[in-house]
């Protein structure tokens, strides 16, 4: 979710009425959004299309993100040829025209497409950021070199669609370093800061779990993916499609469950590889509750068995915190608790990786 670094759903309670919280989140941008979500704010007031798109959602939380969900069926009509007059605004489609300029237009694709852009608000925003794969990259260096061993069952909580999940068929390169196929179609030049001890590996076995995830192999989850990659994010696009070809030809099975329901049955012992679980930018919208399920599980079977955890989360005890970290824990059947090691801090798209002794 394109979300500000160091902010939860939370934040955006600052304004009573959804024209407040478009106006909060556009701020003072002059990209496409910034302008469309200052005209969606004014169109609103004035019960334009905007209020009857969103007739219904008018007291949704904050954190669902009324704004991009309605941004993002607009992009989905661009991409799926309803709203060709608005391609000229898409840099990522090719288009070069002012952003300034656009909302007028929009406002009347909204206008045309009303019934479906309201149906558009109930799907819940995913992009799958394929970056995220870099911390993963780094937190998986440190638990092999940790553990020793190189066999590694990897499991993502929140896993959307799965993408990181096939970072061992991606290509991640430094100065004096490469991991990866290097004729991948996608490459992740400098993705880690610093000097970098790359520790190599095979992912054995790989999964997820998701509350809404996204099947990949069909065109429908591949334009909801892309539909929710602000439009002016080239780079993105470009990782997300690479990904998505790759995805095609290697499959990653998600399941729709929490990670509290989900992790027993992943878990079952499997004594000769390192288990590791995967999560980035999810625990900010898990309640106390599922927090406390999902740390009971990782202890009860870290007690029992080899188990790591990489995380790029924001600090939940510092909810203003600049950047997400990425963490790691490891388990070695060890009563007193796992070894802990703060790796560095990143981007909350993934890249880059700034280590913390860099």
């Amino acid at each position: 979710m394109n979300v500000p670094p160091g902010r939860g759903a939370a934040y955006w309670d600052q304004g009573e009425t959804l024209a407040d919280r478009f106006r909060a989140h556009a701020r003072d941008f002059q990209h496409l959004y910034g302008y469309a979500m200052r005209g969606m704010a004014e169109d609103w007031e004035a019960g334009g299309p905007t209020r009857a798109v969103c007739q219904g959602y008018e007291k949704a939380p904050t954190g669902a993100m009324i704004q991009l969900r309605l941004l993002a069926g607009v992009f989905r009509l661009v991409l799926t040829g309803q709203a060709d007059n608005l391609r000229p605004f898409y840099p990522c489609l090719g288009g070069t025209a002012p952003a300034s300029q656009a909302w007028p237009l929009m406002r009347e694709v909204i206008s045309t497409h009303l019934e479906e852009l309201h149906a558009g608000l109930a799907i819940t925003p995913q992009t799958n950021e394929v970056g995220r794969s870099a911390p993963l990259l780094a937190g998986l260096f440190d638990l092999v070199a940790a553990s020793g061993v190189r066999r590694i069952r990897l499991l993502e909580v929140g896993a959307s669609a799965g993408l990181n999940l096939l970072l061992d068929y991606y290509c991640f390169r430094g100065d004096s370093w490469q991991l990866g196929p290097s004729t991948s179609i996608v490459q992740l030049a400098n993705a880690i800061e610093g000097k970098v001890q790359p520790e190599p590996f095979t992912v054995v076995r790989r999964a997820g779990c998701d509350l809404n995830p996204v099947d990949a192999a069909t065109a429908e989850g591949r334009l909801l993916l892309t539909s929710f990659v602000w439009p002016f994010d080239v780079d993105r696009h470009r990782r997300l499609a690479a990904a998505l070809e790759i995805v095609s030809s290697h499959p990653v099975h998600v399941d729709k469950a929490t990670a509290s329901e989900w992790l027993p049955r992943a878990l079952a012992p499997e004594p000769e590889l390192l288990t590791v679980i995967w999560h980035s930018i999810t625990q900010m919208y898990w309640d106390a509750d599922e927090l406390a399920a999902v740390e009971t599980i990782m202890q009860g079977v870290g007690a029992r068995q080899l188990l790591g955890e990489v995380g790029l989360e924001f600090d939940l005890n510092d909810p203003d915190g600049a950047k997400p970290e990425v963490r790691t824990r490891l388990w070695n059947r060890d009563a007193d608790g796992p070894r802990q090691r703060l790796i560095g801090t990143a981007h909350y798209h993934g890249i880059p990786v700034t280590p913390a002794t860099a």
